[in-house]
């Protein structure tokens, strides 16, 4: 692996937020233009401008966050169509687990590049305990 020196990658000339949003769009938080994903959640290095995303380890907030979100968004559905329309507990059963299901899958992504990008824009790595 070759050693990328860091500090050598200028953060000023954007705001947090725009870090947060490139990550969000599944881009690099820096140049805004390469991917760092290199798996559904693996993250790796930005294939543009090279900066050492994969040492960044934004191992349990993507998932907190993903649950927090998906939460609030069934919760309230679930109660309102119970309320409203009454189905069967076998269809209740079936259609917000795979709902849930699906919703988590497809926010997790999103989720950890928003991570990943304040994780870098605040240099910091996650292995701050070890």
């Amino acid at each position: 692996m070759i050693a990328v020196d860091t500090q050598s990658y200028s953060r000023d000339s954007y705001s947090t937020m725009t870090a947060i949003l490139r990550g969000f769009r599944r881009t690099c938080p820096h140049c805004g233009k390469g991917s760092f994903f290199t798996g559904y959640l693996k993250v790796g290095d930005c294939k543009s401008c090279n900066a050492p995303l994969a040492e960044i380890r934004a191992d349990d907030m993507p998932p907190y966050l993903t649950i927090f979100i998906v939460g609030h968004i069934i919760i309230p559905a679930l109660v309102l169509v119970e309320a409203a329309y009454a189905p069967p507990m076998w269809m209740q059963t079936v259609g917000w687990s795979a709902l849930t299901l699906g919703l988590t899958l497809g926010f997790l992504p999103y989720i950890k590049g928003a991570v990943v990008g304040l994780m870098w824009h605040l240099k910091m790595k996650g292995d701050e305990q070890r």
